[in-house]
């Protein structure tokens, strides 16, 4: 992955070779493209899902999320709210919200969340 953080930050191949989230039994990646630049609380990069055993993630930051490619199958794991996302579609996740990922064979998504600190 190239980075730039001038003005403008720019980066290209941000979605390739992300690192694993390291959840037991489940094929989930991440990696931020930029982790609070220039102190902004704020970071944006790439989620990859495959297919196999679901993700359930706590937000502690209110994040966006855009479909790149694939699909995801989302539940809100209170409410049993169901959401099928596919490219171009956005989502918003609050804080606190407790969301359930699964896809049927691969989803890809670009995210922004309001977090001041690096996974």
């Amino acid at each position: 992955m190239t980075t730039s953080a001038t003005r403008i930050g720019h980066s290209t191949g941000g979605f390739r070779d992300l690192p694993s989230m390291e959840v037991p039994g489940v094929r989930a990646f991440i990696g931020d493209v930029f982790a609070n630049p220039g102190g902004a609380e704020l970071c944006g990069g790439f989620f990859e899902l495959l297919a196999g055993e679901p993700l359930d993630y706590e937000y502690t930051y209110d994040e966006m999320k855009v479909v790149v490619e694939g699909e995801f199958l989302l539940t809100d794991l209170d409410s049993g709210q169901q959401v099928i996302a596919r490219p171009k579609d956005v989502l918003f996740f609050p804080k606190g919200s407790r969301i359930r990922f699964e896809t049927p064979e691969r989803g890809l998504g670009f995210y922004t969340g309001h977090r001041s600190f690096a996974p």
